[in-house]
């Protein structure tokens, strides 16, 4: 059956053939592969980025430039919020706007919807100028068909308002904006270092940080950032953190993050942790910068290969600090776009039960695409190391992997930002 609604169609099922399963780029053996089937949830989508679902397969999704949607189980798909100078929602929101990598982002649901109905939403906003990021609250109607009683429970994340001499350099750069509920309860917020030198290291900007919050926006009471920090804050000293999953198992936060044309890394958080990444000029023995932001300076070197681009301005920096959280994979000193991260979860998946799956973007260089995939990794026992990563073959095409959610049904739902939400399975 298909359904058009809004432009976006779904529930098209194909069924692919026996899918086998590639090595990644730091596989060890090829012990895992698995057949899998694909199902089209959604097309027609303008750059979706997040999505987040009930137990009978509801499903909430954001597009970054256009708003917040819903897809029944049947199908059907109803507009909720849109953003300014959207069309065809029951109600927009004029202060939230898009801009470069800026937008409506993660999307997650109460632990307790079906008493309270509130879901929440990362979006980036002009009600104050000029601009910051915000998680919103929100309460979804009896039909789902609209949203009310917006509380925007986080006001002050940390937004890039104007263009630099960066690569990459317009507004909008580097938001985070991934959000997710731990098994406590509490929720997460993954935010970017907006192109700001000294706002990874800062105690008080929420940039380049991880935030753990109850539903109100107020701080976990064991948050444990060091003195002089806001206590809202559980990790900070990072470049932009998209991925945040938990291990199910242990319980532990693992974090996907977005490195600078080198060395995308997967870390077990610590609580009050530094994840090493400073970018301010004048430190670590750098001079001046463009833009007061060390980010990309190695990349302007000619000569440098990726490794020593990393000993320059190292995405995780262990010499200035020697405490920093040290990351457990680095994608061979590779960056190429690692976005959202994602546990897979049921007996369907073999001895792929209970590993990371992260998805991959591919960061091209004059236009190529590199790397766009989805990576199995498999952690030990503890979550301390990994033990295998496989990249793996899909029944899909290929495409910038913008969010990996494990569903209630066991799937693996994969968005990419040409415009396709997929249901993988084995």
């Amino acid at each position: 059956m298909t359904m058009k609604t809004s432009g976006r169609t779904a529930s098209c099922v194909f069924a692919m053939g026996a899918a086998a399963v590639m090595l990644g780029t730091t596989a060890m053996a090829n012990t895992n592969a698995t057949t899998m089937t694909a199902e089209v949830i959604l097309t027609g989508l303008q750059s979706p980025w997040d999505m987040a679902l009930l137990d009978d397969g509801t499903m909430f999704f954001t597009e970054k430039c256009h708003g917040l949607s819903v897809r029944m189980p049947t199908g059907e798909v109803t507009p909720l919020l849109g953003m300014t100078g959207t069309e065809g929602y029951p109600e927009t929101a004029d202060d939230l706007f898009c801009e470069g990598q800026a937008g409506m982002q993660g999307v997650a649901i109460d632990p307790n919807f079906s008493e309270n109905r509130q879901i929440y939403v990362y979006s980036t906003s002009s009600m104050t100028a000029p601009g910051t990021n915000r998680v919103l609250r929100m309460t979804v109607n009896e039909d789902f068909t609209g949203v009310s009683d917006r509380t925007d429970i986080v006001e002050d994340i940390s937004y890039k308002p104007e263009a630099s001499d960066q690569p990459f350099g317009g507004p909008g750069a580097h938001n985070g904006g991934r959000i997710r509920f731990g098994p406590e309860g509490f929720l997460w917020v993954t935010t970017g270092d907006i192109h700001g030198g000294t706002v990874p290291q800062s105690p008080t900007e929420l940039g380049g940080k991880v935030l753990r919050i109850d539903t109100d926006g107020n701080a976990h009471p064991d948050n444990a950032a060091p003195e002089g920090f806001d206590d809202r804050i559980y990790t900070y000293g990072h470049r932009n953190v998209q991925g945040i999953a938990f291990h199910p198992e242990t319980g532990a936060a693992i974090t996907a993050e977005h490195g600078p044309w080198h060395s995308d890394e997967i870390t077990v958080l610590e609580n009050g942790g530094n994840a090493g990444w400073d970018p301010a000029p004048n430190t670590a023995g750098r001079g001046d910068c463009p833009s007061n932001y060390c980010g990309y300076e190695p990349n302007q070197f000619e000569g440098m290969n990726r490794y020593e681009r990393a000993a320059y301005m190292p995405m995780t920096d262990l010499e200035s600090y020697p405490d920093a959280m040290v990351p457990i994979w680095d994608n061979n000193g590779w960056s190429q776009g690692t976005s959202s991260a994602a546990f897979l979860e049921g007996s369907q998946w073999g001895a792929w039960e209970g590993a990371l799956v992260v998805g991959i973007m591919g960061i091209g260089f004059g236009g190529t695409p590199i790397g766009q995939r989805i990576d199995v990794i498999e952690l030990n026992e503890d979550a301390s190391a990994v033990v295998d990563v496989t990249e793996m073959t899909l029944p899909i095409p290929s495409g910038r992997f913008r969010s990996v959610v494990s569903g209630p049904d066991g799937a693996l739902y994969v968005a990419q930002d040409a415009g396709t939400i997929h249901k993988l399975m084995p």
